[in-house]
């Protein structure tokens, strides 16, 4: 059996199947909905039912608040229809964004290294092509694991493989499998594209990427889209690791700066023996970042993608050296395992 969901103020109407969340139902038919962790847990995708009968799913109490549940409201990411429903969302229409439906994927896993001691970076072949904007992300399914897993797409967009960068999470399951159990030529399935993440290139504004950790996979397929469409607008890259083991892509994007005289790579180390012989820039991220602007950001766009703390300490940076939220923009991952309690926002940013 399947329903119809309206989603108004666009008047546009969806099929859902028997089971099929709402968020689901409308990303499968190139519907955007605000949306964030996909389990329940942050809220984003909270929407107004005008018309029709659901079942909330497993949306928490701190998510969605039992009044809010009493006056109409879902979470789309959970609910599920059980007659036609008229739902009422907050559709934020942006110029550059590119409303892809939602599709799955068989790939085979035709390349894996070690790019750090603690990132494995995967090169899969997908069945067909994955069309995506450069710094969305995929759900991947990790046989044994309940709940598919979010990574970003390292890769640029049209280019045959796709290229995931997996750190490893101590105690986790998924991860764990995919550095030590994940072999050459064996098959993985995965749901894409995800997120709103991506390159607000009408803006036609410098741009500024501060990366850490894992999170350079991001950047990195935004940046390689930027130049290989010609961008000509100054690009800054900023790379915080802790020592040198950790900086990955290092030649690669030195490479690119050679071949770019609009593109500027920053590499920062914070934890190195004293007499290193490290001649870039020491300390954290976000003082790199100010070193480099002499603490002035004003008229650029800047995207931050790394562990929550250099986040936070890049977001001060930013605000600090005039540049304001409407020109910050932040990757946001939830994990299944933050449904145990709340998830944490920035008491700087009120939408990371």
């Amino acid at each position: 059996m399947s329903t119809h969901i309206t989603i108004e103020p666009l008047g546009q109407a969806v099929a859902a199947r028997d089971g099929q969340t709402v968020l689901d139902a409308c990303l499968r038919a190139g519907v955007w909905l605000p949306h964030a962790c996909g389990h329940g847990v942050c809220g984003t995708c909270k929407v107004q039912v005008l018309e029709g009968e659901f079942e909330h799913g497993d949306a928490s109490n701190f998510a969605l608040m039992d009044f809010e549940r009493d006056e109409g409201r879902i979470l789309a990411c959970c609910a599920t229809a059980r007659t036609d429903l008229v739902i009422e969302a907050e559709i934020d229409e942006d110029p550059d964004a590119q409303f892809l439906p939602l599709a799955d994927y068989s790939a085979e896993l035709v390349e894996a290294r070690m790019l750090t001691p603690t990132i494995r970076g995967l090169w899969l072949r997908p069945d067909r092509a994955v069309p995506f904007q450069a710094g969305q992300y995929l759900m991947l399914q990790v046989p044994g694991v309940d709940g598919a897993r979010a990574f970003s797409v390292a890769n640029a967009p049209g280019e045959d493989l796709i290229e995931l960068h997996i750190r490893r999470v101590p105690g986790g399951r998924a991860t764990g499998w995919l550095h030590d159990g994940l072999q050459v030529g064996q098959a993985l399935q995965f749901t894409a594209p995800s997120g709103r993440f991506f390159v607000r290139k009408s803006a036609q504004l410098p741009l500024i990427f501060v990366a850490g950790g894992s999170g350079l996979s991001s950047p990195k397929s935004m940046i390689q889209d930027l130049l290989a469409e010609g961008c000509r607008l100054p690009i800054t890259l900023v790379q915080g690791a802790r020592n040198a083991e950790e900086l990955y892509f290092r030649e690669f994007f030195e490479s690119l700066a050679d071949q770019h005289p609009n593109f500027a790579y920053v590499p920062v180390l914070s934890d190195l023996p004293d007499g290193s012989n490290w001649a870039g820039a020491r300390g954290y991220a976000h003082e790199a970042l100010k070193a480099q602007f002499a603490g002035d950001f004003r008229g650029h766009k800047a995207y931050l993608c790394g562990p929550p703390p250099m986040i936070e300490a890049s977001i001060k940076t930013l605000m600090q050296g005039r540049l304001f939220e409407r020109d910050i923009y932040a990757e946001k991952f939830f994990t299944a395992s933050d449904a145990a309690g709340s998830a944490p926002r920035s008491p700087l940013f009120r939408s990371l």
